[in-house]
């Protein structure tokens, strides 16, 4: 897999209903992944695996993994849910470390979820605002908005 940049960008301008998770440790994310389902359920998001709301809740998973794992508590989760699409965006206090997606990996090894989101997303980005690091994507509510993204 070729690589595939991250880009520093400002978070998009998000309106919406703002959902927000604050995460401490690894073990609270499958308990974040239910309410998040609750939540979808709740805004009228069809339960299938294949759904728009899936694609959610993984690159959700993806982003606040990866915060808890490699960046710095407290992890502060958000989900804005506007009329095109979910802005998702995820921080941490580690301020000096990017996120880098994996080069030249083995997929079995793991590490691919930057990756991932970045394909799911019709765009994403990271940037510091203050003492946090924010990394975020915008996905689509429908497969058919969703285009490549750029490598």
């Amino acid at each position: 897999m070729g690589r595939l940049s991250w880009p520093l960008r400002p978070l998009p301008d998000g309106r919406g209903e703002v959902w927000r998770w604050d995460l401490g440790d690894v073990a609270e994310l499958p308990a974040a992944r239910a309410a998040l389902r609750s939540r979808l359920t709740g805004a009228g998001v069809p339960e299938d695996p294949d759904a728009s709301g899936e694609r959610l809740v993984l690159a959700f998973d993806e982003l606040a993994s990866n915060a808890l794992r490699h960046g710095e508590s407290p992890v502060v989760a958000t989900v804005v849910a506007g009329s095109g699409g979910w802005l998702l965006d995820v921080s941490d206090r580690a301020r000096e470390t990017m996120p880098t997606p994996a080069v030249d990996r083995d997929p079995a090894h793991g590490g691919m979820g930057l990756h991932l989101v970045a394909r799911l997303a019709v765009a994403h980005g990271w940037y510091v605002d203050g003492r946090c690091k924010h990394v975020w994507a915008c996905l689509p509510t429908t497969i058919e908005d969703r285009q490549p993204a750029l490598a």
